[in-house]
């Protein structure tokens, strides 16, 4: 008797999955873990998309976003932009079908990288209310605004269109998400509230209009009116290529010759560099990339490493500067003292990468508390994970005692102060696909040290000049306390009437003036950044 081997019986059960299907079940990698969180993401994707649309065309952002309460766990977010709006039949790709976008193949800095975001939110607030998400979008004001409403297939990840009409809408151009979900509204340091202030701070160049889900509405105004410099395209870098890329590359090029190959694929690569890597590779530059064997590429790969190429092009980076970060921490950050580092761009497996520190001291800042950190990524607040990031990690390892803040050991000072690190690239090494942490590499975390350290000095020299400058007047309180006393016997040794004695000794009596040492803080500021950028570039 033959029996049909159990391996064709499990074979029939095995099926191909689709990746909405995938995150149907697994949506908590994507930050829809429970439901204060699902809000704040939902919140994000809307508003990163709307920043990055508005960006790429131009246009200083003016973003509306409304929270309401349904009822106890059933909520309705609402976005509204003035960007370029969405061609008609994108809207539906764009919004129900994941890794569907524009960046995943784009190497300049971007909010948005995988095509997941906003989709994941449609899909989050599809399983937990049934209902579907409306899309209003108009390009120009010479055309209609269309207006959709959209679930997402999940089995075939595609769109399934329950609504599809023209409207009337009074925007010129722009686009309007409305998504309904299950959710939960809290204040604090993880909430929607605090995404969009964070959000107003790292983009001074947005105005924010928030209504909250009782009806409580903040306006966080734009602190200038000049864009971010637009990021600009570049090619892989060839120290940031992995083997089995460049097989892939070599299959698919349109290259005759392995030395024009090597110049049209990647940056930074002449005629003559790709000749000197061939060389190194010990293969011939005419040679055909469709002749190339997995071997041949691993010697390729050898002759790159062994090739001195100069370092990618940073044109692809739109950092925010010291100048416009230190505006954004001014404009919602009440202390007394600020400053701001930008270093110099960096290469992290041949991706460009830049770093920038603020921070803000004293004045309405709790002084017995953990320092206050923010987290930024290409522009973007990062709330979650806070202890698997490479900019916490970074900070704990800063000695701040020296910098006037108190610390045990490898941890996060204490003090009156926020700390800000903020992160360009062209592809950010998120931790996990919710984006929420930055992965440790050395390169990234000697860059953040580095950054951190010029704040710290900075503001090492202010607290010092303030400690130096409440000593003075406390001493000078205790002389004027004793002066009549003092007057009164000098008055008894010597003769003199004590009323020509007290006005002489309060001739003597200086009090610094805190405001005009504050301004000469300021200039001596200047000088120190003036002095620490000549070092810093000789060092370099």
């Amino acid at each position: 008797m033959n029996e049909t081997p159990i391996a064709y019986e499990l074979a029939k059960k095995q099926k191909e999955i689709s990746v909405a299907e995938f995150f149907t079940k697994n949506r908590h990698l994507l930050g829809f873990d429970n439901k204060r969180k699902a809000l704040l993401m939902s919140v994000k994707e809307a508003v990163d998309n709307s920043l990055d649309a508005c960006e790429e065309a131009r246009i200083l952002p003016e973003i509306n976003v409304e929270i309401i309460q349904m009822s106890e766990f059933k909520y309705r977010v609402i976005v509204e932009d003035n960007g370029p709006g969405i061609v008609k039949k994108q809207i539906p790709n764009i919004f129900a079908k994941l890794l569907y976008g524009s960046k995943f193949h784009t190497l300049r800095q971007a909010r948005g990288q995988q095509g997941i975001g906003i989709s994941a939110a449609v899909l989050y607030g599809q399983l937990t209310t049934g209902r579907a998400v409306k899309i209003t979008s108009r390009v120009s004001k010479k055309e209609a605004s269309f207006y959709y409403e959209l679930n997402i297939d999940t089995q075939n990840n595609k769109p399934s269109i329950l609504k599809e009409e023209t409207v009337e809408w009074q925007k010129e151009h722009g686009t309007k998400v409305e998504i309904d979900l299950e959710a939960e509204y809290l204040k604090g340091n993880q909430s929607v509230d605090e995404y969009l202030k964070q959000t107003a701070v790292i983009n001074p160049h947005i105005t924010i209009i928030y209504t909250n889900p009782k009806s409580e509405q903040v306006i966080y105004a734009r602190a200038t009116d000049k864009l971010p410099d637009e990021p600009k395209e570049i090619k892989p870098h060839p120290y940031g290529i992995e083997l089995g890329m460049l097989i892939d590359k070599l299959r698919w090029t349109e290259s005759r010759t392995l030395q024009r190959f090597l110049t049209s694929e990647f940056s930074r690569v002449g005629p003559g560099t790709a000749k000197e890597i061939c060389g190194h590779s010990g293969i011939l530059p005419n040679t055909k990339p469709s002749q190339v064997s997995r071997d041949v590429a691993e010697k390729i790969l050898e002759g790159i490493q062994k090739t001195k190429i100069i370092a990618p092009p940073t044109d692809c980076l739109s950092p925010i500067g010291e100048e416009l970060l230190e505006k954004g921490l001014r404009k919602e950050i009440k202390a007394e003292f600020y400053c701001a580092a930008s270093r110099s761009p960096s290469v992290y497996r041949g991706n460009p990468f830049l770093l920038e520190c603020g921070i803000a001291y004293g004045g309405e800042i709790p002084k017995e508390e953990k320092a206050n950190i923010l987290r930024f990524a290409n522009r973007v607040p990062l709330l979650y994970q806070e202890g698997a990031c490479a900019m916490t990690k970074s900070i704990m390892e800063t000695n701040w005692k020296a910098y006037g803040l108190q610390q045990s050991g490898d941890s996060i000072p204490i003090g009156p102060v926020v700390i800000v690190a903020h992160m360009a690239s062209v592809w950010v090494p998120f931790t996990s696909e919710s984006k929420e942490a930055i992965a440790h590499y050395p390169e990234i975390i000697k860059e953040i040290k580095l950054a951190l350290q010029e704040c710290g000095r900075r503001l090492g020299m202010y607290v010092r000049k303030k400690v130096r400058i409440s000593d003075q007047i406390e001493r000078a309180n205790m002389f004027e306390k004793y002066i009549p006393e003092v007057a009164d016997s000098l008055s008894v040794l010597t003769g003199e009437k004590k009323d020509k004695i007290l006005q002489g000794l309060q001739k003597m009596l200086v009090k610094p003036e805190i405001k005009k040492e504050i301004i000469e803080e300021d200039s001596d500021d200047k000088l120190y950044k003036m002095e620490f950028g000549k070092k810093e570039g000789g060092e370099s």
